[in-house]
């Protein structure tokens, strides 16, 4: 039975009784498009043509990085269905019980990172956009916005954040419904107001991309890291209240549809408007949301306010539930509505940083998705590995509780393959933040440092390759923990999950 939205959730880490599972596959469509479809999307499209591509080769180079990482998202997906326990909590399978405390713990660092630059460009945009509404008030002498105007978009916005986060999963899937609906009739709004500012005649018609095939494959990566890697390890957060016998194929489908298609759409804009004017994505480096209200009419500013904010919040409210998930995963002991509270004070903290000290918000985010990206496409190969191979009958309870109760410590093949894919992973990526350069890029052969890999971040999918690949190889000869399975059950493989 259905929870009512306006009801604080009790769940928390345990496994959705199969009395309170209900709806259908498709319902995942609305989470995965709301918190995608924010006007964000389409600076996507200005910062992969910031990469160096023309128009065309971005736009097939975002297409495809959102529809491989999102991919990803939606196989994992299938194991919160299968299972109803939170993603990170899953890993405790994978992992053993302290050895998941590794990825877990870069898992809730990635969630409140996400859910702080999703707050803070909302409060960056509300400020550009209440300068221009009231510049009396909420504008300096040079247009710009004031600390107050910002500052109070951010108390909005994480305010908002924080109360939904809180009331939970029920409320979560409704509201992401609702502005789905209002996102997509603004969206539209926007389009056919700024479309004028396109001038086909400036967009190349050459498929080839211009900064070669090193530029390209860094637009594919970057477009991974953008999407689907930030929403990998939240998969099953949102689908374990499916009932069990929910279709793999069909759970697949809508999430990867919904995490998709619009941002898509909003990149194709996106890359088309910025090659009719070079000088946006200078600015939308700085001001993302901001840049991209400059030509818009007075009267529209308001809606687009509105777009804008909650296109953001829609991400940074499923960010705030999945961190709070992994904070109980790592055996804080609190409720979950206060663990969301706990992370909200993080997220309130790290905003402040970012709007009011750091100087480069695109370096640093770029950083941050890098490094960020690496480590989560490893755990991705791994946990979906793990779960093809040897979850097909579902996961053993025990094994997700702790060794006293019956799970295992370590599985030792799961953090080898994630410690051995990071550090390569890693040492084959760059980083647009000088501060970070000492803990990437030491496996760069010179030869490379200025060429094709420097700018591609092979890194990112190096890892992914690595990871899956070692711990295939050790659990077929080192199986993982599976205290419920008999000796016949161990030397047989399960059938894949997608064939129920």
């Amino acid at each position: 039975m259905e929870a009512s939205p306006l009801t604080v959730e009790r769940n928390g880490i345990n496994a959705v009784p199969e009395s309170e599972r209900h709806g259908l596959a498709r319902d995942l469509f609305w989470p995965w498009a709301a918190s995608n479809l924010s006007l964000f999307g389409v600076a996507y499209g200005v910062f992969i043509v910031g990469l160096g591509l023309d128009v065309g080769p971005a736009i097939i180079a975002g297409t495809i990085g959102y529809a491989l990482s999102f991919l990803l998202v939606g196989l994992v997906s299938v194991a919160g269905a299968r299972s109803g326990v939170p993603t990170m909590t899953l890993g405790r399978a994978v992992f053993g019980y302290h050895g998941n405390r590794l990825p877990t713990l870069i898992s809730y660092i990635a969630n409140v990172g996400w859910e702080t630059v999703l707050v803070t460009l909302s409060a960056q945009g509300g400020g550009a956009i209440l300068a221009r509404l009231a510049p009396g008030l909420f504008a300096t002498e040079d247009g710009t916005a004031t600390s107050l105007a910002i500052g109070l978009c951010f108390v909005v916005a994480a305010a908002v954040t924080i109360v939904i986060g809180v009331y939970g999963h029920a409320l979560i899937m409704r509201v992401q419904r609702y502005l789905t609906l209002v996102f997509v009739v603004l969206t539209i709004v926007y389009i056919s107001l700024s479309i004028s500012d396109i001038q086909l005649g400036a967009v190349p018609s050459s498929p080839v991309p211009s900064g070669g095939v090193g530029v390209f494959i860094g637009g594919v990566i970057f477009a991974m890291t953008l999407l689907g890697l930030g929403w990998v390890n939240c998969g099953a957060d949102y689908s374990r209240y499916l009932p069990s016998t929910s279709r793999a194929r069909h759970i697949v489908l809508w999430t990867t549809l919904g995490g998709t298609v619009p941002p898509m759409l909003l990149l194709i804009f996106g890359a088309l408007l910025t090659t009719s004017d070079p000088e946006l994505a200078n600015a939308a480096a700085l001001d993302p949301v901001g840049a991209l209200a400059n030509t818009l009419p007075t009267w529209f500013l308001v809606p687009y306010l509105i777009t804008a904010i909650g296109g953001f919040l829609s991400g940074a409210i499923m960010d705030i539930y999945s961190s709070g998930l992994s904070m109980l995963t790592l055996g804080v002991p609190l409720r979950r509505h206060l663990a969301v509270l706990v992370d909200g004070i993080l997220m309130v903290l790290g905003g402040w940083y970012l709007l009011f000290i750091a100087e480069d918000f695109l370096s640093t985010f770029q950083a941050f998705l890098a490094i960020i990206g690496v480590v989560m496409a490893a755990w991705a190969a791994i946990f979906l590995v793990d779960m093809f191979r040897w979850r097909g009958r579902g996961y053993d309870p025990r094994l997700l509780a702790s060794p006293q109760e019956g799970g295992a410590p370590f599985n030792w093949a799961g953090v080898i393959s994630l410690l051995v894919a990071t550090v390569i992973g890693l040492g084959l990526i760059t980083s647009y933040d000088e501060n970070l350069n000492a803990v990437v890029g030491y496996l760069m052969p010179s030869s490379w440092e200025t060429g094709t890999f420097a700018v591609a971040n092979i890194g990112v999918v190096v890892a992914l390759v690595i990871a899956g690949v070692v711990y295939a190889g050790i659990t077929a000869f080192w199986p993982p923990p599976a205290p419920a399975a008999t000796t016949a059950e161990t030397s047989t493989p399960p059938e894949p999950l997608l064939t129920h």
